[in-house]
């Protein structure tokens, strides 16, 4: 376990990296020490969860591959036990590896090799929608409560952060919640994913299309395949289910 911490004073935001491999760990701590991050490393995923517990970061950077626990373990106990922005890595460009990291709750993921460069602009990206997020909450607490959002069969609870399709309620993680906000507020209206990504995870770089694309996948499977059109070469739609036609009534009634 090791610790750096940028130069100068102040409060600066904490990330905990779980990586086993030293040199990328080291690099990681290094370049985001210079960005003005605290840093705290750990090699193994039974370590993690007890670092996590005590550092309270404002972010995770999480390897997949880890000894001990693995990353999608190490991922579920830390959210179950205080929800933070997790930035998964992963060997594989598999995307099943990357929907079920999605679905305990990472936030975004990278393949390696990776750009340090778009690792740190993803993780200042999560970490302002997280401190927005919080603010809002907030400002909820204090205000009209709003209105929940009904289109078609779905419910989506802003205030609560709850979604409900054919009367069940649908657990979905804090990005494919504001995913799905974001498109249904507009339904049938085509979304790029350049836009999503700006409205979604506040990062505008052409290279984060996939993050899009495999969490719309997420939502799909969670929700049903049938609410989210792709428009080919352009993003996505939200598309309600219509309203069930009444029934003719039966003129066949005896006289």
């Amino acid at each position: 376990m090791a610790t750096v911490t940028p130069a100068g004073s102040g409060t600066s935001p904490r990330v905990l990296v779980v990586e086993d491999e030293p040199a990328i760990a080291q690099a990681i701590a290094r370049r985001l020490a210079a960005e003005g991050w605290t840093v705290e490393t750990v090699g193994d995923g039974l370590a993690a969860v007890p670092a996590a517990s005590r550092m309270r970061p404002d972010a995770v950077v999480l390897d997949v591959m880890l000894p001990g626990i693995d990353g999608l373990e190490v991922c579920r106990r830390i959210q179950a036990e205080q929800p933070v922005p997790v930035l998964m890595l992963t060997a594989r460009d598999d995307e099943t590896d990357m929907l079920v990291g999605l679905g305990v709750g990472a936030d975004d993921y990278m393949t390696k090799p990776f750009s340090m460069r778009e690792l740190v602009a993803r993780l200042k990206a999560l970490v302002r929608r997280s401190e927005r997020a919080r603010a809002a909450a907030a400002v909820a607490v204090q205000a009209a409560p709003e209105a929940p959002l009904v289109v078609g069969d779905v419910t989506v609870d802003r205030a609560q952060r709850r979604v409900v399709r054919h009367g069940e309620e649908v657990h979905l993680t804090p990005t494919e919640f504001d995913l799905l906000v974001a498109l249904a507020s507009t339904p049938r209206t085509v979304l790029t994913r350049e836009r999503l990504l700006e409205q979604v995870w506040d990062w505008v770089d052409a290279s984060g299309t996939r993050t899009v694309d495999s969490h719309v996948k997420a939502l799909r499977r969670k929700l049903g395949p049938d609410l989210v059109r792709t428009v080919h070469g352009v993003g996505y739609a939200f598309e309600p289910a219509e309203p069930a036609e009444p029934a003719e009534p039966d003129g066949s009634a005896a006289g």
